[in-house]
């Protein structure tokens, strides 16, 4: 289960980061209000393509669709990491180099982290604060330009990192739900608007070619790899998933020095150097320890582990892996764990789950 979400926020990492430096390289003919419109309706039209493929070829849905308690979360999701994130991004992109910007990125691991300590309460281990701390330091490294100067590309980039990480949080609470459905509809919200305002501001849209190429960036880098990010956080939750994820600027800024040809400075591998210890930090943690689950009733798609021992009614989905509205039954066991769905337990005395469960969608 853990080795599964670690895959995935690695993978979402691989697809984040590589679009970085091939939006650097095709933000000099798009404006950047325009491009981050683009980029995330890209990531909703190509999903809404493979929606309609598996319905054309009669293939089932196995995952718990989104419940009406759910699109306020969505909205929030969409303003703050789908509007707001991708719009400060391409405006720092445009005033920094491409492999500076894309270790700077390593900073919404840090957000995400941060939130989901304080907010959510996930547990945060002082090895995870150290590589925070790390990853922090390499940040500052790459936001100095000398001379007593600060460059707004890295104070624009922290805030998309700041955006992302509100982002991450809030979906969180969504990740039972079909990643594929909040990613589509996430898309297609926060393309629509930056698209919106971008033509309201006058700015024109790329020749068909270059409009291809940054739909397809989009649907990769934005709209598989927000899937595969919404899986990790299923089984990881979000300081972890986050931590992970943090492999997205190491893959961009060594694609910005290979593809974009821009130079392999003293600054660059200083900060790489304190964000590639953070990472082995995050990704080398440890956690077990007896715990509780308290009763729980939700509709995710899963098979019949050890957290999932319960009756099927007339209407759940035969076969495993499926998804259906199921309850979980108090337990107290001990093993290695992460805070997934079934593993948000406080560790400080509180009541064990932060969490309210939904209520049931037919009654």
């Amino acid at each position: 289960m853990h080795r599964t979400g670690i895959l995935l926020a690695l993978l979402s990492a691989v697809l984040f980061g590589a679009s970085t430096p091939l939006a650097k390289l095709l933000l000099g003919a798009v404006d950047p209000w325009m491009m981050a419109g683009l980029l995330y309706l890209g990531a909703g039209v190509g999903l809404g393509l493979m929606e309609a493929g598996r319905k054309l070829a009669g293939q089932p849905a196995s995952e718990a669709p989104l419940q009406r308690a759910d699109l306020p979360w969505l909205a929030l999701v969409i303003l703050a990491g789908g509007v707001l994130g991708p719009l400060l991004l391409m405006l720092g992109l445009s005033r920094t180099d491409a492999a500076s910007a894309s270790l700077l990125l390593n900073l919404e691991s840090l957000a995400t982290l941060a939130i989901a300590w304080v907010a959510f309460h996930e547990n945060v281990d002082r090895r995870l604060l150290v590589g925070a701390g790390a990853i922090l330091a390499g940040a500052l490294v790459l936001s100095w330009q000398g001379g007593g100067q600060w460059g707004w590309g890295a104070p624009l980039i922290a805030g998309a990192c700041l955006c992302w990480g509100i982002d991450n949080n809030l979906t969180r609470k969504l990740s039972a739900a079909d990643p594929v459905q909040i990613a589509l509809l996430k898309g297609v919200g926060a393309g629509s608007v930056n698209l919106g305002l971008a033509l309201a501001s006058g700015a024109p849209l790329p020749p068909p070619a270059l409009l291809a190429a940054v739909l397809a960036v989009g649907f990769l880098g934005y709209g598989v790899s927000l899937v595969l990010f919404v899986l990790g956080l299923r089984h990881l939750g979000a300081a972890r998933t986050g931590a992970y994820f943090a492999l997205a600027p190491f893959v961009g800024a060594l694609l910005a020095v290979g593809l974009l040809g821009e130079p392999l400075t003293v600054r660059l591998l200083l900060a790489g150097g304190l964000m590639a210890i953070g990472l082995w930090l995050h990704l080398t943690e440890q956690h077990e320890h007896e715990h509780d689950h308290l009763p729980l009733a939700h509709a995710h798609r899963h098979r019949h582990d050890a957290h999932h021992q319960h009756a099927h009614g007339p209407d759940d989905a035969p076969g495993e892996p499926h998804s259906h509205w199921h309850v979980h039954t108090p337990l107290r066991h001990r093993h290695p764990h992460y805070p997934d769905l079934h593993h948000r337990h406080r560790h400080d005395g509180a009541p064990a789950e932060a969490d309210e469960p939904p209520a049931h969608p037919h009654g």
